[in-house]
C-alpha cells in the first residue's frame, strides 16, 4: 500500500499544480484505503473517494442485511470497507452482516480485455464461494475493474443478488456534491476531456477505447 499512497499522492498534486483541476476522484478502490486522508489533508481541493458511496449504496440495496463486498487483495486487507460498511449501517435500523472476498485475477483479466469465457467463469466461481455460501443478498463490487466483470460475477452469484458498482454511486455521489458546491459548469457550457496515463500510453489506449469507447483515442502520456 505504501508504493499505491506514493502514486496517488504524485499524480494529485500533478492535477492540482499542472492542470489545476477543481476536484478529483480517487478512481481507485486501493488507492483511496492507502492515501485518501493524506490527500485531503495535503489538497485544498474536495477529494471523493469510491468506498464511501458504494457502501452506503450496498447497505441500502441490502433486504435482509446479508451484505458482501468483493475486491482487490489490498482493498480488503485494509479494511476500508468493513468500516465504510459499518458507517453505513449505524443510519439504518436494519443489522449488516458483511462478507469479504479479495479477488486476486480480476483485474488482470479486464486489462487484457478477456470480459468473459470460460477461464473468467472458473475464476469468479472459486473467488466468490465463500460469497454464495454465505449467501448475501446484496454484493459490491470494489474495484472500478469489477464492473466490466459483472455479467460472469452475476452468473454465479444468482438472480436474487444484487450488484452495486462502486463506480457508478461515486459519479453519482461527485455529480449531486459539486452541485452542492456550486462547482459544476453553466447549463449549455461545453466541458472537455482530457486522458493521460503514467504507463505505456498505446497499451491505455487500445484497452481503454475497447471499454469506453472512441474517445480515449487522444489518450497522452503523463510525465511529472
Amino acid at each position: 500500500l505504501d508504493d499505491v499512497r506514493g502514486y496517488a499522492s504524485e499524480l494529485a498534486h500533478s492535477l492540482v499544480d499542472d492542470f489545476n483541476v477543481k476536484a478529483i476522484v480517487v478512481a481507485c478502490n486501493t488507492a483511496t484505503a492507502a492515501g485518501l486522508d493524506d490527500l485531503r489533508n495535503e489538497l485544498d481541493v474536495p477529494i471523493f473517494d469510491v468506498v464511501t458511496p458504494g457502501a452506503s449504496a450496498v447497505v441500502r440495496a441490502s433486504r435482509a442485511g446479508r451484505v458482501g463486498v468483493i475486491g482487490t487483495v489490498g482493498t480488503i486487507s485494509s479494511g476500508a470497507y468493513v468500516q465504510a460498511v459499518e458507517r453505513a449501517a449505524q443510519q439504518t435500523d436494519v443489522g449488516i452482516e458483511l462478507s469479504s472476498a479479495a479477488c486476486p485475477g480480476f483485474v488482470e483479466f479486464v486489462e487484457r480485455g478477456q470480459l468473459s469465457g470460460d477461464e473468467v467463469m472458473v475464476l469468479a466461481e472459486r473467488l466468490l464461494a465463500p460469497l454464495t455460501e454465505a449467501k448475501v443478498d446484496t454484493l459490491l463490487l470494489g474495484c472500478t475493474h469489477y464492473p466490466f466483470l459483472a455479467r460472469t460475477i452475476g452468473e454465479v452469484m444468482g438472480p436474487d443478488v444484487v450488484l452495486v458498482s462502486s463506480a457508478d454511486e461515486t459519479a453519482f455521489e461527485v455529480s449531486e456534491r459539486l452541485r452542492e458546491l456550486l462547482l459544476l459548469r453553466e447549463p449549455g457550457a461545453v466541458g472537455t476531456r482530457r486522458f493521460l496515463s503514467s504507463g505505456d500510453v498505446d497499451t491505455f489506449r487500445d484497452l481503454g477505447s475497447a471499454l469506453f469507447g472512441a474517445d480515449l483515442v487522444a489518450a497522452e502520456h503523463w510525465e511529472r
